[in-house]
Parts: structure tokens; sequence; C-alpha cells
């Protein structure tokens, strides 16, 4: 399942540039789509104003000195309309008292002319990056009640995202054993439920075993149960223990890191396997099992094998079908849907209002690795969600960490592979989405070395 479309916040770098020297202007316009800017131009403020809204995502620049409607008679229409649309002004005649009412009003920047292409791409780019973050807030509440009421399990629209969704739709229906891969906090125990869920088991139990926990001493009557009461369970001498494999009876039952068993418990669980049946200690009478078994590992159970610390005979059974779940590198584009899903979810446990998202942790979610993958963005949402600021260095602020234009050459990276993505590599539905001409879109996949042949 994807997300509400309103969470696509792919925020373009779009500019409504206003002037009535059309050389100008033409010039400007060149300038700016050689840094990647989307233009949009006009010759006069009434016809651009006609293209401004509320939900426009962009910039506005236009020159202060206009016949008809000037550009501060502009900026007062857009301010009207929203107050957190940049606009910068330009003017040729340095009217410095001017220029500092207009910003102590709400213009975002005032340039004088002549002016370098530089100043005003730097300027322009400052005003984008402030306007992205004004849309991502907005968004944030937009769909905050309709987000929750998803209860969408598997967040993402990454094309690995989606081929494990159909994936995991096919293999429920099957009602075969499924052995889920994937490094630590990618979501392995959240696929295992979604599993279930799918399923015709959804209504019967899903019983979760940490095999990380069990110790031989208590391992068997855990997971098979005991009639009689020994040693180690005579808490149980008055009543008879049922063990997790049989509360597991109709539904499925997770064996999380399966690794992590010994062998002695892997021959255990071997047999439950291969006889669908589990004899509790103490019992001569074996109880009959319909279950579906999953089973996760973080490590390669191969290996395991190889080295003698695994089954192969177990390996074999429980691999017959496996489900691999990405680590977070792998589908970054995901990561602003998760991020917006877990605080969502966080604020509302904690009965708190959605905070706005400051730039700050806007560049974080941009330019951080999240080697602990899914969980770790889940707990910087947390802290988010109760205004805890966490430490400088979670932010990767120090040091040989990426600054402003490797995050934003990262990003415009993403967003690229992203669209590709939703369209299988059709590079002129792509270019369209984009809202970039041909030699631009193709300058650019150069630069970031994406091969579009690898979306179709």
């Amino acid at each position: 399942m994807t997300l509400p479309d309103q969470l696509n916040t792919e925020v373009s770098r779009r500019v409504i540039l206003i002037d009535d020297d059309k050389d100008f202007l033409d010039a400007q316009v060149q300038a700016l789509e050689l840094a990647g800017f989307d233009v949009q131009a006009f010759l006069s403020g009434t016809e651009a104003i006609r293209h401004i809204t509320r939900e426009f995502d962009g910039v506005v620049v236009s020159d202060v000195r206009m016949p008809n409607m000037d550009g501060l008679g502009l900026f007062k229409h857009v301010h009207e309309l929203d107050p957190e649309l940049p606009v910068l002004l330009l003017t040729g005649h340095g009217d410095v008292p001017m220029a500092v009412q207009a910003l102590k009003d709400g213009v975002y920047d005032f340039l004088i002319k002549p002016f370098s292409a530089a100043e005003l791409i730097a300027s322009i780019g400052r005003a984008s990056q402030k306007r992205e973050l004004v849309i991502e807030n907005r968004n944030l509440r937009k769909v905050q009640a309709a987000y929750i009421n998803a209860k969408t399990p598997l967040v993402g629209e990454s094309a690995v995202m989606d081929s494990l969704r159909q994936t995991l739709a096919q293999v429920a229906e099957a009602d075969v054993d499924v052995l889920i891969t994937g490094e630590g906090g990618t979501g392995k125990k959240t696929v295992a439920r979604s599993l279930h869920g799918l399923s015709h088991r959804k209504a019967k139990p899903f019983v979760q075993i940490s095999c990380a926990t069990l110790s031989e001493d208590n391992f068997y009557a855990d997971v098979f149960g005991s009639e009689v009461a020994d040693a180690p369970h005579q808490r149980y001498a008055s009543k008879r223990l049922i063990g997790h494999l049989e509360r597991a009876h109709r539904g499925t039952i997770l064996f999380d890191d399966v690794g992590a068993l010994s062998l002695q418990q892997q021959a255990a669980l071997l047999r439950v396997v291969e006889t669908r049946e589990c004899l509790p200690r103490g019992s001569t009478t074996p109880l009959p099992l319909d279950l579906r078994i999953v089973a996760t590992s973080r490590e390669n159970l191969m290996d395991s094998v190889r080295n003698g610390t695994f089954r192969a005979d177990l390996f074999y059974l429980l691999s017959g079908v496996t489900l691999h779940v990405p680590p977070l590198s792998a589908r970054r584009i995901d990561i602003r849907l998760l991020f917006q899903h877990f605080l969502f979810a966080a604020c509302t446990r904690a009965k708190r209002p959605v905070p706005r998202l400051t730039l700050r942790a806007l560049m974080h979610l941009q330019g951080h690795d999240w080697p602990g993958n899914v969980r770790e963005l889940e707990r910087f949402a947390e802290r988010f969600a109760l205004g805890l600021d966490p430490e400088e260095d979670s932010f990767s602020t120090g040091a040989g960490s990426p600054g402003l234009a490797e995050r934003v050459n990262q990003f415009e990276a993403e967003l690229i592979q992203q669209v590709l993505s939703r369209y299988q590599g059709d590079a002129k539905r792509s270019m369209d989405a984009l809202k970039l001409p041909r030699k631009t879109f193709y300058d650019k996949l150069t630069r970031h070395r994406i091969r579009i042949a690898d979306y179709r």
C-alpha cells in the first residue's frame, strides 16, 4: 500500500520571474535554467498574478519599476495570498530606504542591479529551501488524520518496497513458511506481521518468539509446553503450561532471529517444521499443529550453515520462500514518508500536536546515513515529536560530514531516482514531472551517475 498522494512531497525548484525588460528577462531565464530551476517568465505583474496561488511551491522574483503593477504592488498581492511565499525584488535604482522597508514588510530579499547570476541563484536557492520547509510542514498537517487512519504497515513508494508488497501479497495467499532476511532495524518483524495480516489466518493468533532470549533451561517448556512441573518450572505445578506453539495453533508463529538458536534447539524446531506436531514436556501424545512458521535473520544463514552453527536441513526447509527487507540506504526516497508516519504515530501516542519541521531536522533526514535503518529513524521521529533536540553529532554536522552543497546534490539525485522509478525509466515522462529541459535532464543523469536503463 502506498501513501496518500498529498504525501508525495516533490517540492520543485520553480521560479516565477517578472520584468518588463525582455532582454534582461531572457538573460535571467537562461541563467536560472542552466542552474536547474524551472522558470515561468512574465513581462508584467498583472499577467503573473494569475499563475500565483497559495499552493505554488516555488519563489517569486520581480523587478520593482514596472508599469501598471510594480514590484511592491505585486508583493502586497502575494503577501495577502500567502505571507510565507518568498518574494525577491530587483531594482536598478539603489533605493535603500525602500529596500529596508520592503524587507521589514516581509520581502525575502532585495537585489540591486547590476547583480551577478551567482548572487541571484544563491538568493533563490535559499528562498527555495525556505519554501520547501513551508510546504513540508503544511503537508504534515494536511494529511495527518488520513495517514493515521490508513495504518499502513509497510511505508514507502520506492521500487523495492513496491516489489516487496507485491511479493508479500502473493506469498500470504500461498500459506507457506517464510524466511525474512535483512539488516538489523529494517522492519523484518513488521513484514512478518503484514504477512499474517494479509493471510486467511489474520483473525487467529500471531505469536512472536525472540530466539536470542531463549535459554536451554526454559526453551522446551516455553516453546512446546509442559504437562508436569520440574525444577525450572515449579511455578507451573498447579496447572498445565501451554507453550508458544500451541498458542499459535491456526495462526502464525514468528521465530525472530532464528540464527540465535542452539543446534539442539534447532533440532527440536526442525521436527515441528517437518511434522507439524509438538510434544509437550511430560506428554506421550503429540499435539497436531495448524500454523504458518515465519523466521527472521539478520545474519547470512547460508554462511552459518557452512561454518556449522546452523543446520542445513532446517535452513532449506525455512528458506523455500525468502523475503529480503532492504536497508534504508537502498530506499532513501522513502525516508520522508517513514518519518511522517512515525512522527504522526508518536504524536498520537503522546497526545501532542505535530511540531513544525525545522530546517536542521530536514537536513538531517536528507543527509544522515541511517546505519540503524528504520528503527533509528523511528527513534529520531519520537524524539522530535517530544520536542527533544538530539545531540549535535546526531545531525552529522561535524568535520568530515556532508556540506550544504553535497546534501543538495544528494537530494537532487534521490528526487531524480524517485521520479525515474515511478515512471519506470520513461525519460519523457520523467522530464515532464521534473520540469527539466532535455539537455539539463541528461546532464544531471551524467553528473549523478544515474543509469536510466536501471529503472526500465
